[in-house]
């Protein structure tokens, strides 16, 4: 289990309840400050780290395309110069055709 998934789920299963991960990432290393009521079972948790690195992997594409992405500067630039503005735009349209949407 991958540990920022692991205390995200924890948090949005027990919001308000501190909880901290002494070791290695994994279930029987959770310590929490005040227990929850209803304590989350392993079994929730599991699903929730699951469908937390689901909606991860899924954007998977928005992050590959933010590291092609023309800069801000990039951009400003091509506001007052439209051979710039073209530029962007076929630069934009060929990421956005290397990664596509799911």
């Amino acid at each position: 289990m991958r540990y920022k998934f692991l205390i995200n789920a924890l948090v949005e299963l027990a919001p308000n309840h501190g909880v901290q991960i002494v070791g290695e990432d994994e279930l029987d290393n959770i310590v929490w400050q005040d227990i929850p009521n209803p304590m989350p079972s392993d079994a929730d948790i599991i699903a929730k780290c699951e469908a937390l690195q689901a909606e991860y992997d899924a954007q998977a594409y928005a992050r590959n395309r933010e590291l092609e992405y023309p800069t801000v500067q990039e951009l400003v630039v091509a506001l007052y110069d439209e051979d710039d503005k073209a530029a962007i735009e076929a630069k934009r349209a060929e990421i956005k055709a290397k990664y596509p949407k799911p």
